[in-house]
Parts: C-alpha cells; sequence; structure tokens
C-alpha cells in the first residue's frame, strides 16, 4: 500500500487563491497528495471501510510534510500541540473512531523514532465541536464556512496559549473547517496554527485531478 499511495505525491508547493490572498485564519496548511488515484481510495478505505489500521500506516506519510513545515517552528523544547479536528461525539459514535485522530497518532509514532520527538503527544481533550453539522462535501464555498462558524471550542485555553498548534486531518478542500478551528484556536491565544492533511482537493486546480 505504501509505494501505491506514495506515488500519488506531488512536488513542489501550490497555493490556492484563499491562501494567496490570506482568507484563512491558519498560518499555513500542507498537504502529503492530490485527493485522487489511489491516496484518495485508500482514505475511503479508512473513513467508510472500517479499517482503522490504515490510520498509522497514513499517518507516517505525513512525517516529510511535517518535517518541511512544522520543524522551524519548534523553539527548544516547545514542541508543538498537535491536535486532531474533532467529530462531533454523536458522529464519532456512529462511525466508532475519529479517522483524524487515527492519522495524528500515525504521525506521531513515526516521529518519535527521531530521539527528538518523542515527548510529541496527540492532544484528543483540548478542542472540541460543539454541534453536529452537515457534511460539508457537496456545499458550496460559503455555505461551508457558516456550517462550520463558531462550531469548534478550545476546552483548555492554558494548553493552547503561546503554543504553536499543528491541526491534523484527512482531506482539505476549501480549507474552511480548519480555518474555523484556527478561528478558536488564536482566540484562545494559539501563537501559530499550521496545518497537515493527507490530501489537497483541488477545485480551483481541475487540470490537476
Amino acid at each position: 500500500m505504501a509505494s501505491e499511495v506514495a506515488a500519488t505525491a506531488e512536488g513542489g508547493e501550490v497555493f490556492c487563491g484563499a491562501c494567496r490572498r490570506g482568507e484563512h485564519k491558519f498560518d499555513r496548511a500542507a498537504s502529503y497528495g492530490l485527493y485522487r488515484g489511489d491516496l484518495r481510495a485508500v482514505i475511503l478505505q479508512l473513513k467508510f471501510g472500517h479499517r482503522e489500521r490504515l490510520g498509522e500506516r497514513l499517518g507516517a506519510l505525513l512525517v516529510p510534510v511535517w518535517l518541511r513545515i512544522v520543524r522551524a517552528e519548534i523553539v527548544a523544547d516547545d514542541l508543538p500541540l498537535i491536535l486532531p479536528i474533532p467529530l462531533h461525539a454523536s458522529r464519532q459514535r456512529e462511525r466508532g473512531f475519529d479517522q483524524a485522530e487515527l492519522v495524528a497518532r500515525g504521525l506521531v509514532r513515526a516521529l518519535r523514532r527521531d530521539s527528538e520527538a518523542r515527548a510529541l503527544r496527540v492532544e484528543t481533550h483540548c478542542l472540541r465541536r460543539t454541534r453536529a453539522t452537515a457534511p460539508q462535501s457537496g456545499l458550496s464555498l460559503v455555505a461551508r464556512r457558516e456550517n462550520v462558524r463558531g462550531v469548534f471550542a478550545v476546552a483548555e485555553p492554558t494548553r493552547v496559549r503561546d503554543r504553536v498548534v499543528v491541526l491534523v486531518d484527512d482531506v482539505m478542500t476549501t480549507g474552511a473547517t480548519l480555518s474555523a478551528c484556527a478561528t478558536s484556536l488564536k482566540a484562545a491565544g494559539a501563537r501559530r496554527v499550521l496545518a497537515l492533511t493527507l490530501a489537497r482537493a483541488t477545485p480551483e486546480f481541475p487540470h490537476l485531478q
């Protein structure tokens, strides 16, 4: 599986229009690859095929992305706070797991092979989704932003204050969910908010699909 997924990775940096215009509330976002081909198929297996074990293997794919955009943010022993995008409790009970949490844990396990990263932890109680929302898929950009406006709350502000926070999710499409999380985290005092996702859907770049 790993070799097939690796073949979908894209080289270089591609910035969407919203990122270039600074419309998002997070400071930077990066993905392992594009949401297509084998990478898309294996993400769908994780989310809807009850293949939870894929989470750890997929999380390990984010190590190069971490090294590229997060390592430079680490100051001394002040390790980043790693937060998976939370599902609402009702959705998590229905699915049985949070795929973003599985990916985040896979990333951390892979990073801990380096002695400098052994203190990294996945925090699952710091950020919460306050209400259930409609799925983002199929919604327009404006509707996506409204759907997640004010949905995320920081349960432990003292853990966030003056920290670099790394959000982890499976797919970034418009960035509305990540931006909504970043809004709450910045309001709670986060110094920087970075976002890592396995895949980037590219509605603005149809030629890349």
